[in-house]
């Protein structure tokens, strides 16, 4: 099979605002789909299978659903990114005739775009590109097997959900081991390649979608500098669908390590297992439920999918020697006290960052450079606000300081402290100095950026979701709306500030 130019697009124009049909728009279009689901997930919880997958054609084939799964391939990170046919849909005219090729009958899957990103061990990750229209066909038939997948998933899996974040795992972990009388014990644990050993007979066997449509997804093969290669195992990282079938393959380790120990007395009282996609930590009283009840159940379990522990990653600690999990440091301290601060790592990633910001704007305008730093300074606040990171985010803005004073002196090798001083920072807020930039806009008018402090970033105490909550149960509409509102009420309570940084730095993305 020869290999295809990747940069084949569309002709350079104005891109155009999807426009919908015949009066339809987008709020109708996602209330008839997720009234739909909501059968589907009714029928799953009855165990009403038929009717299940009845419902299932027909969302299937539903031209609403179509639209949905078009807009979302077209909206996200990866819309420009064409898969091995160099196609990508950019005007109205191009999604609409998409709409009607989503067909089951004649569909044939193409192979992947294989391509590596370097993770921070520095080992490559095979990504696995699909084609538009493969995006949009497995973004239709997840939209099917979304209900069921809620319906069935572990109460406190959190990876990879709606309505479920990284927040909520780590609230989770503290309401387990946060108490006096709370496990002492964990389980940190790492499943190796997750995605890409899961046992294709497994997924076949297990998971209800199209079997015909399916099978062309796992056995499409991928296409590595112009060699095609076939996929015996696993499903590709860079596929919609793929996080679904994921999170129903690990589905039931909760149980697993909770029947492992016998159901007399109280030893199941302490064992819990909060699961972020192939992540999890389970908990317990003492080491020895772990290294010989749990551990040999959990590796029972995975085998039967193709999965394996990884054997660096997997560990048993004590709480007081503390865990990394998430990006946090979770530890108990002498004064009885569980923390859950940002770890060393995280702290590393965003320096980093920051380094190769620096590096990169060296000869650029300031203002530009300063619009950069608070993207990535910002972005890491927001994740970690809602842990004990007030001292981390002091810590972060001294080693910027310094950071920043050395750059300066580089930039201007000629120049005194005192012109720098002058040129490069004011007085913010008439409390502090603060390091800024300024440029000329239209009418002669000027615009001036101060660069973000972590440290006024505020603590904010995370609402976990309810384990039971099912985005998809009628009964639970009502309590995400909340949540929703609550989210709202929170930025709104944080003022201009919080929510939009001054002229154009991203909006605030965290919340409960």
């Amino acid at each position: 099979m020869g290999t295809v130019p990747w940069t084949v697009y569309a002709p350079t124009r104005r891109r155009e605002h999807w426009k919908l049909p015949d009066g339809l728009s987008w709020s109708t279009v996602q209330q008839k789909v997720k009234r739909l689901q909501m059968r589907i997930a009714k029928a799953a919880k009855e165990g009403n299978y038929r009717r299940m997958r009845s419902l299932q054609w027909l969302l299937a084939h539903s031209r609403l659903a179509k639209l949905l799964a078009i807009r979302r391939v077209t909206s996200n990170k990866g819309k420009n990114t064409p898969g091995v046919d160099g196609v990508v849909w950019r005007t109205s005219r191009q999604k609409m005739r998409a709409v009607k090729q989503l067909s089951r009958r004649g569909y044939r899957a193409l192979p992947l775009r294989r391509v590596y990103i370097r993770k921070k061990s520095g080992k490559l990750r095979p990504l696995g590109i699909p084609t538009m229209r493969d995006r949009a066909m497995q973004a239709l038939y997840a939209l099917t097997l979304a209900p069921i997948a809620e319906t069935r998933a572990d109460p406190n899996s959190y990876g990879f959900r709606e309505g479920r974040s990284c927040a909520d795992a780590l609230a989770q972990c503290f309401g387990c081991l946060g108490y006096k009388g709370s496990a002492r014990w964990i389980l940190e644990a790492d499943i190796q390649s997750c995605f890409d050993e899961i046992s294709h007979q497994w997924i076949m066997a297990n998971i209800p979608i199209d079997r015909k449509v399916l099978s062309q997804w796992l056995q499409a093969g991928y296409l590595d500098r112009g060699t095609l290669y076939p996929t015996l195992r696993g499903t590709p990282q860079g596929g919609v669908i793929s996080p679904l079938i994921m999170n129903m393959t690990l589905d039931g380790l909760e149980e697993t390590a909770i029947r492992a120990l016998p159901p007399y007395g109280q030893v199941r009282h302490l064992v819990h297992t909060i699961r972020y996609a192939d992540d999890f930590i389970v908990t317990a009283r003492h080491e020895v439920m772990l290294r010989d009840k749990i551990l040999p159940a959990l590796r029972a379990f995975l085998a039967k999918r193709g999965l394996k522990l990884s054997e660096e990653k997997t560990r048993i600690v004590r709480i007081e020697q503390g865990f990394d999990f998430l990006g946090q440091h979770i530890r108990r301290f002498p004064c009885g006290k569980v923390l859950i601060q940002p770890s060393t790592n995280a702290l590393q990633g965003v320096q980093a960052r920051v380094r190769q910001i620096l590096k990169a704007h060296s000869g650029t305008d300031t203002y530009s450079m300063i619009r950069r730093l608070n993207q990535s300074i910002r972005g890491w606040c927001n994740y970690h606000r809602c842990s004990c990171a007030t001292r981390a985010f002091k810590r972060f803005d001294r080693w910027l300081f310094y950071r920043l004073k050395h750059w300066l002196h580089q930039r201007h090798p000629n120049k005194g402290r005192h012109w720098i001083m002058k040129t490069y920072y004011r007085l913010h807020d008439g409390t502090a100095w603060s390091f800024y930039a300024r440029r000329t806009v239209k009418n002669g008018r000027r615009e001036h950026i101060d660069l973000y402090r972590a440290s006024r970033t505020g603590i904010v105490r995370h609402v976990k979701v309810r384990a039971a909550a099912n985005p998809y149960d009628p009964a639970c509409s009502s309590y995400f709306t909340k949540r929703r509102l609550a989210r709202f009420r929170q930025h709104a309570a944080r003022g201009s500030k919080a929510l939009v940084d001054e002229h154009g730095s991203p909006k605030d993305t965290g919340g409960l």
